[in-house]
């Protein structure tokens, strides 16, 4: 028997309107105003591990099938945890916005793959 964990290179949450339907909770999406030195909570279904000691990116999750938007902002994982509920292992923690980024809405990754334009 082995131990399901997802390595995870950037942080990719959903839309804010995932939430605002009652599709998401709050700490699964990307806040609409993301901003320098703050804070804020993320929650992800499975277990998953990330980078601690350096920046990642945060990116947002179009759709089903791995589509990813172009890098939002730079963000630091502050710290993590694993914890199960309803039966499934969830991971939550903080990240700190270290830098926010103009970016448009087109998809620019399918499966931490570039799309070729």
């Amino acid at each position: 028997m082995g131990i399901a964990v997802e390595f995870n290179p950037d942080l990719a949450l959903r839309d804010i309107s995932e939430f605002k339907k009652g599709k998401r909770k709050k700490e699964e999406c990307i806040p609409e105003k993301l901003v320098v030195g703050k804070i804020y909570n993320f929650l992800k279904k499975e277990q998953r591990i990330y980078y601690l000691k350096g920046e990642l990116s945060l990116i947002e999750t179009i759709a089903k099938g791995g589509m990813f938007s172009q890098p939002k902002a730079n963000v630091r994982i502050l710290g993590v945890m694993h914890f199960i509920k309803g039966g499934e292992v969830w991971t939550k923690g903080k990240y700190k916005v270290v830098k926010v980024f103009k970016v448009d809405k087109k998809i620019s990754f399918v499966e931490c793959v570039m799309v070729k334009k």
